[in-house]
């Protein structure tokens, strides 16, 4: 493993003490109850409301991804889209266990902006990352992950600054300052938005590789 250096937990967001924030001193439902009234960055104004991890408290793997996206805005809960629908089935062929899974975001609030009657997602900013970190920051210590996987390169930068590089550190496991091994690879977004079939199918071979990656590492740290 390689070790990263980075900022633990950044400030503590509007809405929650920096302990409560940071230290896992409360349990998933208390940290979502506060997240629900943070107000550190503005994207809660065009958000429809604050989207909290899902999962397991005690769950062995966390996948972060980016942001919520419209679905998720809207119902509430992360990656129940077509994106989240291609991490459930890779997942499932690799053999993790979904009971075992917790499923989150870099930041808890959808940026979008308009276009005609839709709303197109947008990057979030680094500021708006930092924002949230302390959130991401306190569900990792509440759940105890053996292994953190970050979906695409924001939540990479969330963890591991903004050097991390998904390109070049893809399928590896990172040490953070955040206590578990982080692995970095794709956001399923990204293989969803492949040109062509060919493409498509490559990319998501590539995602296959690195989730058995994470499955096996799994395996072995349960004896």
């Amino acid at each position: 493993m390689r070790a990263r250096k980075q900022t633990r937990h950044g400030k503590s967001p509007q809405g929650a003490t920096e302990k409560s924030a940071t230290e896992g001193s409360l349990s998933l439902e208390e940290l979502r109850a506060k997240a629900a009234r943070c107000r550190a960055c503005d994207l809660w104004k065009n958000a429809t409301q604050t989207v909290f991890g899902e999962g397991a408290e005690r769950s062995i793997v966390m996948f972060v991804g980016e942001q919520p996206g419209d679905q998720e805005d809207r119902a509430g809960r992360p990656f129940v889209g077509p994106a989240g629908g291609l991490l459930d089935a890779v997942r499932e062929e690799v053999g993790i266990d979904r009971r075992g899974v917790y499923v989150t975001n870099a930041v808890k609030h959808f940026k979008w902006e308009p276009r005609g009657k839709r709303r197109i997602h947008k990057k979030p900013s680094l500021r708006e990352v930092a924002a949230c970190k302390p959130w991401l920051a306190a569900e990792i210590d509440t759940v105890k992950p053996k292994v953190v996987v970050c979906l695409g390169a924001t939540a990479a930068q969330a963890l591991l600054g903004p050097k991390a590089r998904v390109t070049r550190d893809r399928g590896a496991l990172l040490e953070s300052e955040f206590g578990p091994p982080v692995m970095l690879t794709v956001h399923p977004a990204s293989i969803l938005r492949s040109p062509d079939q060919a493409s498509r199918d490559e990319a998501r071979a590539r995602f296959r590789e690195d989730l058995a990656k994470v499955s096996s590492f799994l395996k072995k740290a349960r004896g």
